[in-house]
């Protein structure tokens, strides 16, 4: 898949998408520095990232999207985010033209094949898999073969593809939890002074530590 359009510096803020402009120096530094840990954490190879918020507009889609951006910047590797927010779906606004289908049409066994649920976005290297309008039952989706199978293929056909998984808040969806066992790594986002310790650590708990590359404290 050709490359389309990028995003100017305006539409880039718009969208709440760091770029590599001095104006958002701080902040994409930050998420380089998240960048050099998840490739410590896997040994340089190529993973699979749940991200998730510990409650609702906790800022789960935004470290996703900036995340998976950060690591489409090295022109050495690319980048794929799926929107698997079932309750708060926001990646097709990354897409450069319509989004007829996503992921859950894919996995409900409609007559589909992987490149027709992958869009080119404006940013390089970066590809976006949306919802879909078939979210019905998705729970089972995401638990099913099929689904591990998406995940498999996406995978292996390219070794430098680094794919991130938006997903709804860990401790109040189910679909969080299936989907965290389908990724390597979980990375944890923490809306500043709206999650309890308790909440914290029930999320720590679901995800597994052995699995939690980190918490990310959004303000």
């Amino acid at each position: 898949m050709g490359e389309v359009d990028h995003f100017s510096a305006e539409e880039l803020d718009q969208l709440n998408i760091i770029g590599g402009g001095k104006k958002s120096s701080k902040i994409l530094n930050i998420f380089r520095e998240l960048r050099t840990q998840l490739l410590k954490v896997n040994k340089r190879n190529n993973f699979v990232c749940m991200i998730s918020s510990i409650s609702h507009e906790g800022g789960a889609s935004y470290v996703a999207t900036n995340l998976a951006s950060v690591f489409a910047l090295d022109k050495s590797k690319t980048s794929m985010l799926i929107d698997a927010n079932l309750y708060s779906p926001s990646l097709e606004k990354l897409i450069i033209g319509d989004a007829q289908v996503g992921i859950t049409d894919y996995l409900s066994g409609q007559n589909l094949d992987i490149k027709d649920i992958v869009y080119a976005t404006g940013v390089p290297r970066l590809r976006v898999v949306p919802i879909g309008g078939n979210s019905e039952g998705a729970a089972e989706y995401f638990s099913s073969d099929k689904m591990l199978s998406f995940i498999k293929e996406i995978r292996s056909r390219y070794s430098d593809r680094y794919i991130f998984i938006d997903s709804p808040p860990i401790t109040e969806s189910s679909e969080a939890r299936i989907l965290s066992e389908i990724a390597d790594v979980v990375i944890l986002v923490v809306p500043h002074a709206r999650a309890t310790y308790n909440q914290v650590e029930s999320a720590i708990n679901i995800v597994g530590k052995e699995k939690l590359a980190g918490l990310v404290y959004n303000n």
